[in-house]
């Protein structure tokens, strides 16, 4: 695994990295997933979320009702037609979710050194020596040494309301827990996280079946987010579900991976997902804090060879209540556009942040000011290195698209595709332009291929008539060509003069094109 060298002029001058931006249709080839909650519902936040750069709306399902998200979704669906921006649908099961519940949403506070006991019998009231839990499993997973981890972080973004604790002893169904360090608790919900044990819960559950069943069906989601994914079968079960709900057989399932479990079997869990989440709030307890950067690198660096999406998560959680990141906070965007990232991930920053429309926009700068160091040169060398010889029929042709649109400085390339395959291969080799994916549906399917281009970094659909095949039968489709070229006007992305590639099937041929724009 090579580092990616910055792309940077020699000699470098200082003052030049203070110049403004250029203005661009696209705001970053890095795509943005903002979490819908409290602050970003309504139909205007929506919208100045669409408008700043977010193109997957994610709907966690581990807090609110089905009602609840449905609204959101309903003006999620109002602020798309306004904006005139397409926005995928993500579905967040719950999963083996350990919680800790206050009924009497009392304050709990927790003194260093103090004894406090884990117990499933919910009857109880929380209180600084009983934390009630909704597993009656843990006395059996745990052992006297083990650590575990209370805390609101998920919830709120800030992780200062948290708790480490060291398991004392097991007594029936209780464990006793030494408390390492003093907290405060607050709210009615605690996440719990045993590190490194393994939780003997499915990770889908009943309750995750019933809401993909309903809400997720009705609403044919797009993605699928696999909370705590801990092995290949995980993914696959998931799969088997939505197959047997036809009209979401098509959702794509991505692995979300929480715990030593799922880095341990990330290689086959990779082989069967169609994307993967890697999700740092909870990898960053499981794991030694030395080891987060290297796991997240060689896991997006795995992401990319297989041209599958990498999301990341828990960037910037100190914007749920401020208008500017941190500065690590910045670097760290940065350095996961650089590592080979497709999307950025916002949970509690959009879900109850204060700002979310900002966060968006700050994000995607981030992004697009990385996307322009990225060593592209370096990186398809090492992709196409990679894939070896022969390559296939597909691979070939996308990476010939690729390499002629920036030998000929193309400003952009069109990929003609029905099922979106060939341009999820064209986008692999991360080309410094954006790639058009005009999308060409069955008349039977809906549109939900062309969504499911949103996570992908420098992917932008454009849905196309089905009436127009992908594949043309004479040399030219080209009143599909001039929509797709015209819309590239409109948007700005193309002038006259520029050149452009086409890629798109003649008959059994795949078929790269040049061609140079008149006045």
């Amino acid at each position: 695994m090579h580092a990616n060298h910055l792309l940077l002029e020699e000699p470098i001058r200082m003052a030049t990295i203070l110049e403004p931006s250029k203005a661009s249709f696209f705001p970053a080839m890095t795509k943005i997933v903002g979490t819908m909650g409290p602050t970003s519902r309504s139909r205007e936040v929506i919208s100045g979320c669409l408008q700043a750069g977010m193109s997957v709306a994610r709907f966690d399902f581990s807090w609110g009702d089905p009602e609840y998200h449905q609204e959101t979704l309903e003006n999620l669906r109002a602020a798309v037609k306004t904006t005139k921006k397409l926005c995928a649908v993500m579905l967040d099961t719950v999963g083996p979710e350990l919680l800790v519940v206050n009924n009497s949403d009392k304050t709990i506070s927790l003194q260093e050194d103090g004894i406090v006991v884990l117990t499933p019998d919910q009857g109880r009231e929380a209180s600084s020596d009983v934390l009630p839990i909704n597993f009656s499993g843990l006395s059996k997973a745990v052992k006297k040494g083990d650590t575990i981890f209370v805390g609101q972080y998920l919830f709120t973004g800030s992780e200062s309301t948290s708790v480490w604790l060291e398991v004392d002893e097991v007594k029936g169904q209780d464990v006793v827990c030494v408390i390492k360090n003093t907290a405060t608790l607050t709210g009615s919900l605690f996440t719990l996280h045993a590190c490194q044990i393994r939780i003997d819960l499915p990770t889908l559950s009943d309750k995750d079946k019933e809401v993909i069943g309903t809400w997720g069906f009705k609403n044919k989601i797009d993605f699928l987010s696999l909370s705590f994914t801990r092995h290949a079968e995980d993914v696959r079960e998931a799969r088997e579900f939505l197959s047997k709900l036809g009209d979401i057989s098509q959702t794509q399932v991505f692995a979300k991976i929480e715990n030593v479990e799922g880095l341990n079997h990330f290689d086959e869990i990779l082989q069967e997902a169609d994307g993967i989440i890697l999700s740092r709030g909870n990898l960053g307890i499981d794991l030694p804090p030395e080891k987060v950067f290297l796991f997240q690198k060689a896991a997006v660096y795995k992401c990319n060879m297989a041209g599958k999406p990498a999301v990341v998560t828990r960037v910037v959680d100190s914007m749920t209540a401020n208008l500017r990141p941190t500065r690590a906070e910045a670097t760290d965007v940065a350095n996961a556009v650089l590592d080979g990232t497709d999307a950025i991930l916002l949970g509690a920053e959009t879900l109850r942040g204060l700002y979310p429309i900002e966060t968006i926009s700050i994000v995607g700068k981030i992004c697009a000011e990385a996307e322009k160091v990225f060593n592209q040169d370096l990186y398809f060398k090492k992709t196409v290195k990679y894939v070896g010889e022969p390559m296939s029929h597909l691979e070939s042709i996308a990476s010939s698209a690729v390499r002629a649109a920036i030998k000929v400085k193309a400003s952009v390339i069109i990929c003609f595709t029905s099922s979106g395959r060939a341009a999820r291969l064209i986008a692999k080799y991360r080309p410094t332009m954006p790639v058009i994916s005009v999308v060409i549906p069955r008349l039977k399917t809906k549109s939900t291929k062309a969504r499911q281009s949103l996570i992908v970094r420098g992917l932008f659909p454009m849905l196309a008539d089905p009436r127009h095949p992908a594949e043309s039968t004479n040399a030219t489709n080209e009143s599909v060509l001039k929509v797709a070229l015209d819309h590239g006007k409109a948007s700005g992305v193309i002038k006259s003069h520029d050149r452009v590639v086409i890629c798109q099937k003649v008959g059994d041929s795949s078929v790269v094109k040049i061609i140079e724009l008149e006045d």
